[in-house]
């Protein structure tokens, strides 16, 4: 996600020949500060006419330790690709003669901009609103603009406090919380929030809202009338009992004038996501049926626009769809499924099974698609970071790349090597993995691992370019990555293997993982060393509880004590328990047997701990009293805290940079060395 320095130290060998074969060329590695140079590009979007695609370009400002993105606009062959203007996330209005799009604007914060498409680019910015907008859309006429936004409320009891003498500066008054109110995003407690759907002349002016009631979920679609706007909603009049009987949402449509409510799906559990076919007669959304699994891949299904028909369209469908889009001709909805690591686009006909759309080991994202059935997506792969293509949804074939933003940075670089795992661990259960390799790997040599795990618990690690794990293995190090029990992508009963036992035998999954690549040959096994974040921190500091191979480990924004993180979290707990029975404070057992800190009489292996110190999703206290026990029970440690982060510790430029190379610091502190193997490098 980024722009950087030139590579120092290019081999003159590199530039000798232009017809040079890469096989021949010698090894150029990947180098840290080559992050400041790779950029990202997201939402493609194709003008009505079909001739231009608009899309967001991101690259980082080193000055400002930030990242920024500008709109870029190209033909729609990939040609005369130019930067348009600053912002990002522009839909192009009905007509084709404006975008719509988000930046920084007055007074403060992101807000709604029109930029006209002829020649004099006009500008005008159409919200001065103090919350983020976000899913923009034009009504059908070009006139006006649709957005959702959360507008915080404070309560106010009706205290009468004396009169405050003159001049005088009192504290100010307290936050009263009486609703449960977190963000989302990891970011901290809120004022309780409604999220609710605004409407706002294109030209600009006072924004109007639309929604009301007690609580909106967000995800919107608009009528082709333009009369009506869908969303999803829990208008439940007890909304904590609705919360905690997860009948989370149900779908309804609204009629924009008169107001009127229509309910059009109801069941318990949570229907979102909702997107109206363009014949506006079926209504597309995602939801399933609560159960007390922790984790349940989410379904397809459609309604009429009157509320009848139901239709559940993936019953046969063992994964998760996302990114709903109808086809041109509404006989269907395309959707995004991942699958063991990969992600592709799929067809759920109205009528018939559904039938893959692309293949591959990528992960494809489908921003737009046009009357004519042209898609723009993005793509990335092991070696590719993400580029805009486009074809056909008819006869996608080949994926026409239309960008190539990285090819600057990457194209004198080698990188290492990605080799798919499969191997069997406990229960019978097939666990899916990849490894990077240095790109100067020798096969007779020994190198040290690092292992990496994902959070969640229930996600996936994709075959996506990940500029991380590339620069750790242009350093020397063997990258192992896998999906064990937990992760989604591989059904619902997969990611629900650790209902009630985390972490338990994805733990298993993990070292069967590291035996499979020690059987190789390729490790040095007296240098191995395992980190994560978050889900990811969980599992760290529970392996180094239950053994002593790895070298190093870096335990980064963990979970530590469940008994004391259900207190402190920015989420509500009533919503992860099905039995007041299992409530920690009535059977603390299982919660205690599942902690690593209960564990830590057994630690031996020098453990890092990173986290933001603005983190409320796993709170800094987790990582205090790890570091504690580790203190007392003579574990060699250190805490790092992240200045500026939230729920981890690279999201601002700086800090990622960091981020590696304390790792490798670490790594490097407690490598076994021998004398004839430089350190971090093949043994």
């Amino acid at each position: 996600m980024v722009r950087t320095f030139l590579i120092a130290g290019l081999t003159v060998g590199l530039l000798a020949s232009v017809g040079l074969q890469a096989q021949n060329r010698p090894v150029t590695k990947l180098a840290l500060e080559q992050f400041f140079d790779m950029e990202t590009v997201s939402n493609p979007r194709i003008s009505p006419d079909g001739q231009r695609i608009i899309y967001t370009r991101g690259w980082v400002d080193q000055v400002n330790d930030r990242r920024q993105s500008d709109m870029w606009i190209m033909n729609a062959d990939g040609s005369r690709s130019r930067r348009l203007t600053e912002g990002s996330g522009a839909v192009w209005s009905p007509d084709g003669t404006r975008i719509a799009f988000t930046r920084q604007g007055q007074p403060r914060g992101t807000q709604v901009f029109v930029r006209w498409m002829d020649d004099e680019g006009a500008e005008t910015q159409v919200t001065r609103v103090e919350q983020t907008p976000s899913e923009i859309t034009w009504t059908p006429d070009s006139t006006s603009l649709l957005f959702a936004m959360s507008i915080p409320t404070r309560t106010n009891w009706p205290i009468r406090m004396p009169e405050r003498p003159e001049g005088a500066r009192w504290t100010e008054a307290p936050r009263i919380i009486e609703s449960f109110t977190y963000r989302a995003d990891g970011r901290g407690f809120i004022d309780q929030t409604h999220s609710h759907i605004f409407m706002v002349p294109a030209e600009g002016g006072t924004e109007r809202q639309i929604t009301a009631g007690p609580f909106n979920y967000g995800g919107f679609s608009l009528s082709p009338d333009g009369k009506e706007v869908i969303f999803s909603d829990n208008r439940d009049p007890d909304r904590e009992k609705a919360e905690r009987e997860y009948r989370q949402s149900d779908v309804y449509a609204l009629n924009i004038e008169t107001g009127t409510l229509r309910q059009l799906s109801d069941r318990s559990g949570p229907d979102t996501n909702p997107v109206i076919s363009p014949d506006g007669r079926w209504i597309a959304y995602l939801g399933y049926d609560y159960t007390t699994d922790t984790y349940i891949d989410n379904e397809l299904h459609v309604v009429g626009i009157d509320g009848r028909n139901r239709r559940h369209l993936t019953a046969s469908f063992d994964r998760s769809p996302t990114n709903l889009t109808w086809a041109p001709d509404s006989n269907g909805i395309y959707f995004a499924a991942d699958d063991r690591g990969s992600r592709n686009l799929h067809f759920a006909p109205l009528d018939g099974p559904i039938r893959a759309v692309t293949t591959g080991v990528h992960l494809v994202t489908l921003s737009d698609v046009n009357r004519n059935g042209q898609a723009v997506a993005t793509v990335t792969s092991f070696h590719k970071p993400a580029d805009v293509v486009s074809f056909p949804l008819s006869t996608p074939g080949e994926l026409r790349q239309l960008t190539d933003v990285n090819s600057d940075v990457l194209g004198r670089v080698t990188l290492g090597e990605v080799e798919e795992l499969w191997f069997d661990s406990v229960d019978n259960y097939k666990i899916q993995g990849w490894l990077i390799k240095p790109p100067d790997f020798d096969p007779k040599k020994k190198y040290p691992l690092m292992l990496s795990i994902h959070g969640g618990p229930h996600a996936m690690y994709g075959v996506g370019f990940n500029f991380a794990w590339q620069e750790h293995a242009a350093n020397g190090y063997l990258v192992l990555y896998t999906n064990p029990r937990g992760s989604t992508g591989y059904g619902s009963a997969f990611g629900n293997a650790i209902k009630y036992a985390y972490p338990s035998k994805d733990y298993d999954d993990l070292m069967r993982g590291v035996d499979h690549v020690i059987a190789q040959g390729s490790v040095d096994t007296r240098n191995m060393f395992v980190y994560g974040c978050s889900g990811g921190g969980v599992l760290t500091a529970w392996v180094v509880g239950h053994t002593n191979r790895f070298a190093a480990a870096s335990s980064q924004c963990p979970v530590i004590n469940w008994l004391s993180f259900v207190g402190n979290v920015d989420g509500n707990p009533l919503r992860w328990y099905d039995d007041f029975e299992k409530l920690p404070w009535v059977d603390p057992s299982e919660h205690l047997r599942r902690s690593p800190l209960m564990y830590v009489g057994n630690v031996k292996t020098p453990t890092m701990l990173m986290t933001g110190v603005l983190d409320m999703r796993t709170p800094m206290s987790q990582t205090e009293e790890f570091y504690q026990a580790l203190k007392v029970v003579g574990v060699p440690t250190a805490m790092l805290r992240f200045n500026g982060e939230w729920h981890g510790t690279s999201s601002i430029p700086s800090n990622f940079l960091r981020s590696q190379l304390y790792l490798r610091y670490w790594w490097e502190k407690w490598t076994t060395r021998d004398n004839q193997a430089p350190p971090g490098g093949a043994r």
